[in-house]
């Protein structure tokens, strides 16, 4: 293979999400730091992992915790300073993995100086940076977009005597991409961070960066089409073609990586939380984003075999087939053992099972802190909320605090030994039962099965990089095979907790004629004869003999 036709590093990488404010803190203020995750390396790069992508550590009023950027060059004094982001770069790259920053760009805090600048007249020299409009003659928004978190997605300045739009809170107002100035500031904040050496950049709600500049009014959902998620929040009654999800983001991602193309071996992958379909508009080679992840995983209760043939051979087929990335979990959503199993007591066969299915699926891997150790959702209290979305919703949702919780390192040491001080979210009992340290010291637990999950994939280069090709199964049982030039693996999962059997015509009956194929799997999977008999909650992995 030439050099020209190597593959990209993360053509298949495995990437570890951290949430900075939960993973380790050195100072005792109850919020993770640099300095913590710097200290925590050895036991990142344990996993196997190529990469490491951390949530925002700007500077930030923290409304939305670290989502509403008030300064793009700086780091969040509670969380160290620039030189301490160096050595953390440093370190990352002296034990083989990249690191990615989250970049929030559709929007900033209301307290970052663009804004502040902007609000004070309509001509100044930033006026039109951020989404400004007039009010209707009786004094109502201009027109009836709605927020995510709830309300109108507008809200009144009375020192511009205009009302500015935000997609989320009225804290995050939105950044104009129709102002060629307010782009080209963006993109030096991109080169900010490439010049100190980061490896790329996860792009947060990607799919709503251009807005329609007629603000034309959003659509209602039609009535027969309302499904009870449509009635959980307001937002969700109107379709948002008219503030996400244009075709125009695509001027944008050009724009991403054309900057990154400026340097040497980076990545851009987006979020496109409202807009799966538009993933080929935005995603492929030779001049969008590299990858992007979609809610089609992480918004899932069923795991049912056709919501991950649905999403190869339908979104993605019918959408260019750009080069997904697969993901389960993330700090936004409730952790995959709950939200499959319904319960926050944990289930580690299931923790296992999820593990196994993601490493297997073609694509970039995004794996969320914690996943690791099968560490079930947390129930949060009242008193404890910290995220806005529950302080707005509470007692039908709780937020997004559930998944952020602080990662347990030791089971018996205070506060897991997270910190020596009061953890900005609590730690749970069933969390410490699971703390790094236990899982260490014995065998057959999720965190030693994902650092042999992990090394199983890496292992083996069709599941990497190589195609998927979905077989014929039935009932809960999904079967598909990763090839990649002469290597085919068969990958088969029993997602339910009784037992099933896969019958798979032709490849199942190569898998038959040698019973010593099975090369890695989890749970109870047994050949009897011309059957294949899939425990609860197992996955198989048969090597197929070549055919020469």
């Amino acid at each position: 293979m030439s050099g020209s036709e190597k593959t990209p590093w993360w053509k298949g990488a495995v990437v570890y999400q951290i949430y900075p404010r939960s993973y380790a803190d050195t100072t005792g203020s109850g919020v993770g730091d640099l300095e913590g995750i710097k200290r925590k390396l050895d036991y990142v790069a344990s996993l196997g992992v190529d990469a490491i992508w951390l949530s925002p550590i700007y500077p930030s009023p923290n409304k939305d915790f670290g989502y509403d950027v008030a300064d793009y060059c700086d780091v969040a004094p509670e969380m160290g300073t620039l030189d301490g982001f160096d050595a953390l770069l440093a370190e990352t790259h002296e034990r083989g993995m990249k690191l990615i920053l989250d970049q929030v760009l559709a929007h900033s805090s209301d307290q970052h100086a663009w804004f502040q600048e902007s609000l004070l007249s309509p001509d100044n020299e930033k006026a039109n940076w951020y989404v400004w409009a007039d009010a209707k003659e009786d004094g109502t928004p201009p027109n009836n977009w709605m927020s995510a978190f709830g309300g109108p997605a507008w809200s009144w300045h009375p020192v511009r005597r205009q009302y500015y739009h935000h997609k989320f809170l009225r804290q995050q107002p939105k950044l104009n991409f129709h102002e060629p100035e307010a782009v080209k500031a963006l993109m030096n904040v991109l080169r900010f961070w490439l010049d100190r050496g980061v490896d790329g950049f996860r792009l947060d709600v990607a799919h709503a960066y251009y807005h329609d500049a007629t603000l034309a009014d959003n659509p209602p959902v039609a009535m027969a089409e309302r499904s009870g998620l449509n009635w959980s929040h307001a937002p969700r009654l109107q379709e948002h073609v008219h503030d996400s999800g244009l075709p125009e983001n695509q001027i944008a991602m050009r724009a991403v990586r054309s900057v990154l193309d400026e340097y040497e071996d980076r990545l851009a992958f987006g979020e496109f939380a409202e807009t799966p379909e538009m993933i080929g508009t935005y995603v492929g080679e030779p001049d969008l984003l590299h990858t992007a992840y979609t809610f089609d995983f992480l918004e899932d209760r069923s795991l049912a075999p056709s919501v991950f043939q649905n999403y190869y051979q339908d979104t993605l087929k019918k959408n260019g087939d750009p080069w997904p990335c697969v993901t389960f979990s993330n700090h936004d959503l409730t952790r995959p053992v709950t939200r499959w199993g319904s319960g926050r007591d944990g289930d580690d066969k299931l923790a296992k099972f999820g593990l196994a299915l993601l490493l297997a699926l073609k694509g970039t891997v995004l794996l969320y802190q914690g996943e690791e150790l099968g560490l079930p959702d947390v129930d949060i209290e009242r008193d404890q909320i910290q995220d806005p979305v529950g302080e707005l919703y509470f007692p039908f949702g709780k937020g997004r605090d559930g998944c952020r919780t602080p990662m347990p390192w030791i089971s018996r040491a205070p506060n897991a030994a997270f910190t020596d001080g009061e953890p900005w979210l609590p730690i749970p009992k069933v969390h410490k039962e699971r703390a790094v340290d236990v899982q260490e010291a014995v065998t057959d637990t999720v965190l030693k099965f994902a650092r042999e999950a992990i090394s199983f994939r890496k292992a083996h280069a069709c599941l990497s990089s190589g195609n998927i090709t979905f077989l014929e199964s039935s009932g809960p049982v999904l079967a598909f095979e990763r090839l990649l030039g002469g290597e085919t693996l068969t990958c088969v999962f029993n997602s339910s907790n009784e037992a099933a059997v896969w019958h798979g015509g032709a490849a199942s009956e190569v898998i038959l004629k040698g019973s010593d194929s099975l090369e890695f799997g989890t749970g109870d999977v047994s050949i009897v004869g011309t059957e294949i008999i899939c425990g609860p909650r197992s996955a198989a992995f048969f090597g197929v003999p070549s055919s020469s």
